[in-house]
C-alpha cells in the first residue's frame, strides 16, 4: 500500500458516532457508491476519467474507492473530507496538486468531500481498471452524453 493510501481499509469498521445522524445515514446509504465524481467523461477498457465540480458550500455524495487512481486539482481552494474511519480533515488545495492511490485486493476507502472555501473546486480523477479489485458499477445517468 502506498504512503498516500494508508487510509485504505479492509473492513467496515470505523468510528463515526460523533457525526450528525444525517451524515451517518448518508454514509450508510452510499457505502458502496462507485460514483467518484460529478460526471464520468470517458471510459475505456483501461481507465475511467471523472470530473468533480464542487460549488462553494456543496459536498459530494459519499463514495467508495476500490481501484487504483489519481486525482488532480484544477483550482485552488479549501475542502473538508469525511472518511469512513470517522476522521474529518480540512485541506488547502492548489492548482495542479495531484495525489496517487493504490489498493490491494479487498482494500478500499469511503469518503465525501465538501467545499468549505470561497471558490468552486474542480478536480479530475482517473481510475485504472484491471487492478486488484473489480470496478464498482456506474449508473448511466452520470455518464457524459454528447449534445443532440
Amino acid at each position: 500500500m502506498s504512503d498516500e493510501n494508508r487510509m485504505a481499509r479492509t473492513d467496515d469498521g470505523g468510528e463515526r458516532s460523533h457525526w450528525p445522524r444525517q451524515l451517518q445515514d448518508e454514509f450508510n446509504a452510499n457505502a458502496y457508491n462507485g460514483v467518484v465524481g460529478s460526471i464520468l467523461v470517458s471510459e475505456t477498457e483501461r481507465v475511467r476519467v471523472w470530473h468533480l465540480h464542487l460549488p462553494v458550500g456543496k459536498r459530494c455524495n459519499f463514495h467508495r474507492h476500490v481501484l487504483d487512481y489519481f486525482w488532480t486539482a484544477h483550482t485552488p481552494g479549501k475542502a473538508r473530507g469525511y472518511y469512513d474511519d470517522g476522521r474529518i480533515v480540512d485541506v488547502e488545495h492548489y492548482a495542479g496538486e495531484t495525489k496517487h492511490f493504490t489498493f490491494a485486493r479487498g482494500e478500499y476507502f469511503v469518503h465525501s468531500v465538501e467545499n468549505i472555501g470561497d471558490a468552486d473546486l474542480l478536480f479530475t480523477t482517473v481510475e485504472f481498471l484491471g487492478g486488484a479489485n473489480e470496478p464498482l458499477p456506474v449508473p448511466d445517468e452520470v455518464r457524459l452524453k454528447a449534445p443532440a
